[in-house]
């Protein structure tokens, strides 16, 4: 019977695949308020594009190249210590190639590649209220309906104190979120903008509206990033304003971002009597945020360079295989005796538990990824202004992803998980699409 009725739920989502893509869109959308029916939604969305699709995606290479990842990573689990543990950490990777490759298949246009980003714009609104309330008014809840189907926990002050949160468990985590969000939502910016200045060649089309929201989205998000206190969330928020302005070719703008983050560095870093000058200007949550007099007494054990030296010596010690998937954390607190779930570097984390094959091939992928989606950007002279600007949207949000995990590690949390996975599946749909319409054109010619 419970066969029937799996059979019965599978039979509607086929005969409703054209409808996909729209699944997979609300659950983007409510993603930061319940992880859980998120999840189930793109699950079912990508075990249905798998079953209409299982030929395109078994002839993809990239897809062989995921699939002998994994292979590897089962390999690494298999010689683990801790081999419970190292094939639980597997869910935070298997699950999202599948994914990766469904969405690959089901993401084809620069149409979808818009209402992506839009979805996650409008959907981030909420999590910026929350988490400017919790910082500045001290709101809180603990709110759970059937376990996990919503699980609020929104800690007042922060977490940690002083540094927003929100739905997050960590406000680096917070920050991560929204930097991918502001990346594609400075892109839709951008591109209303452009709209707005050529209105008088489309006046019957064009609405001030989506730009007067995406102004407040921008800004909000910035400010929420801002009181996140997370540099690497700084850094790389500004390193994408930077980009799109020399994408743009606004000059004024790249010197004036270049300025103040010049004063800022100056305010940091500089020589005590040139810093002094430039700290009557930049406030101090800025500059002592970047050189830790904000927190001048962390342990030597906290330290980035350290977690970074422990896991490779790690990775050197067991090169092929790896120590096992959520092994650094037990592995440090025995060496260090603190706790430390990761050592702020997915690809160091990588070498060190499933060996440095893995963490190659790995790296390899994206790169392709990321090379081919460049390729595409440069080479192709059919690709309209508009439908350019939202591509470079979507490699920029890889870049900072990647940036992202050079300096912290984002697969724990299941929603930033997906989303990234869900922007890198956006950007190669898109490429094979455009190479197999080019494939198609050279064999008719």
């Amino acid at each position: 019977m419970l066969g029937a009725s799996l059979n019965k739920v599978f039979d509607y989502f086929k005969s409703r695949w054209q409808s996909s893509w729209n699944y997979s869109l609300w659950a983007l959308l409510i993603f930061p308020l319940s992880p859980l029916v998120g999840a189930v939604t793109v699950g079912f969305v990508s075990l249905i594009t798998w079953l209409k699709q299982s030929r395109k995606i078994n002839r993809r290479p990239l897809n062989w190249g995921f699939a002998l990842l994994s292979v590897l990573l089962i390999v690494s689990a298999g010689f683990a210590q801790d081999k419970t543990a190292a094939f639980l950490g597997l869910f935070n990777l298997l699950p999202f190639f599948l994914l990766f490759a469904a969405h690959s298949a089901l993401i084809q246009t620069f149409a979808q590649l818009r209402q992506m980003a839009w979805v996650l714009v409008i959907g981030s609104m909420p999590v910026v209220i929350i988490g400017l309330g919790q910082l500045f008014l001290g709101w809180s809840l603990k709110l759970e309906i059937l376990w996990v189907v919503l699980d609020w926990t929104i800690a007042p002050g922060g977490n940690p104190p002083g540094r927003i949160a929100a739905f997050f468990l960590h406000a680096n985590t917070l920050a991560a979120y929204l930097v991918i969000v502001f990346i594609l939502s400075l892109g839709l910016w951008v591109e209303q903008w452009q709209l707005g200045i050529n209105k008088n060649s489309v006046p019957s089309s064009y609405s001030p509206l989506p730009f007067l929201f995406l102004t407040v989205a921008v800004i909000a998000n910035f400010i929420t990033l801002i009181f996140t206190n997370s540099r690497n969330g700084w850094a790389i928020a500004i390193f994408a304003c930077l980009a799109y302005a020399l994408y743009q070719g606004w000059r004024i703008l790249v010197g004036g971002v270049a300025a103040i983050v010049s004063s800022v560095l100056l305010a940091a870093f500089a020589p005590s009597q040139i810093a002094q000058i430039f700290r009557w200007v930049v406030p101090a949550f800025f500059w002592a945020r970047l050189n830790d007099d904000m927190y001048p007494d962390r342990p030597v054990a906290l330290m980035r360079k350290t977690q970074w030296e422990f896991a490779w010596s790690l990775a050197k010690q067991h090169p092929w295989t790896g120590w096992g998937l959520r092994s650094f954390g037990e592995l440090y607190k025995v060496q260090m005796q603190i706790p430390l779930g990761h050592p702020h570097n997915l690809f160091l984390m990588l070498s060190a538990e499933t060996g440095f094959p893995s963490a190659l091939i790995f790296c390899g992928l994206l790169a392709w990824i990321l090379i081919t989606g460049v390729q595409l950007l440069q080479k192709s002279k059919s690709i309209n202004t508009g439908d350019r600007l939202i591509f470079f949207s979507y490699l920029l949000a890889f870049v900072g992803w990647i940036l992202l995990n050079t300096v912290d590690v984002t697969l724990f949390d299941f929603r930033l998980n997906a989303v990234s996975w869900l922007i890198l599946a956006a950007i190669c749909g898109v490429v094979d699409r455009y190479n197999r319409q080019g494939r198609l054109t050279s064999h008719q010619n």
